[in-house]
């Protein structure tokens, strides 16, 4: 799939990527003045769609962008950019700005249309419960350096690119983020769960963390199955670092073993039988949400 010959939604149209134009005037361009979501589908079939549109109308609702799109319209935009660039594995991407305005202005201006936008890309094929042929991870850590409003799922992403950025500058595929109280938060791009002694354990929701919706399904999943114990508390970089087992979860990774910290060996170094159990359980039940 070419992505200059995508087909993409802008402002009510699909058309070419190639001809989809949004003016630099518009907030999202100057200011990262807006929400984005990225759902992934499997051959046609969408994971947590509902809980992503939700979770983007939240991130709508507190910056004070009023869109007049239902859960619905977004179902159909997805089942259209599927149906035209290839029912395989695809992402898509939903980004609403505020809009355009004729001069560039801090305070949000009134009146204005907000900017919808969204587009179909590939994706890896689904994760499964497979020890050997998982793709594993190693990352590096720092302290959390981004704003402290994390729970909003805003466009303007350029703490986490930095982060990120660290990651690849030191020859790894992820940062895992801690607080000035030396307490994970989340990664750059991910939200962390870890392992101890078979507790399955992750830091509670607050404005240091995403609410990812992998990690709510993964957390609704293990409860209703009740063979893990799970925790949601504070978790000091010293029992990150003790683990048996470190995860990082999205929507594309799903839950992604990580081996290595910081050059040390997760555990025993190797991807772990919890991660297994929990992987096997998130893949049967993933299109319940």
């Amino acid at each position: 799939m070419h992505d200059t010959n995508n087909i993409v939604f802008l402002n009510g149209q699909f058309l070419p990527a190639s001809e989809a134009k949004i003016s630099p005037m518009d907030r999202g361009f100057l200011f990262g003045d807006g929400i984005y979501e990225v759902v992934p589908s499997y051959n046609g079939k969408l994971v947590g769609f509902g809980l992503h549109i939700e979770r983007m109308q939240s991130g709508l609702n507190a910056i004070g962008i009023n869109l007049d799109m239902t859960i619905s319209d977004w179902r159909n935009i997805a089942t259209k950019l599927m149906e035209t660039n290839g029912k395989g594995n695809l992402g898509l991407y939903f980004h609403v700005s505020r809009g355009t305005d004729v001069k560039r202005f801090h305070a949000y201006p009134e009146h204005i249309q907000p900017t919808v936008f969204a587009y179909a890309f590939e994706i890896p094929a689904a994760t499964t419960a497979d020890k050997q042929g998982v793709k594993q991870y190693k990352v590096t850590s720092t302290e959390d350096l981004r704003w402290k409003r994390c729970q909003i799922k805003s466009t303007s992403l350029l703490g986490n690119v930095m982060h990120f950025q660290q990651g690849q500058d030191a020859g790894v595929q992820e940062t895992i983020l801690f607080n000035q109280h030396n307490e994970l938060t989340e990664a750059s791009a991910c939200n962390v769960f870890m392992v101890k002694n078979n507790v399955v354990l992750t830091p509670p929701l607050d404005n240091q963390i995403l609410p990812g919706i992998t990690r709510h399904m993964l957390l609704n999943i293990l409860r209703k199955d009740g063979t893990l114990q799970v925790q949601e508390r504070a978790l000091s970089m010293s029992e990150v670092r003790a683990a048996d087992e470190l995860w990082i979860t999205s929507s594309s990774k799903e839950i992604a073993p990580v081996v290595e910290l910081d050059g040390q060996p997760v555990g025993n170094g190797k991807v772990g039988d919890i991660w297994q159990k929990a992987q096997s359980l998130y893949s049967a039940n993933k299109y319940l949400y």
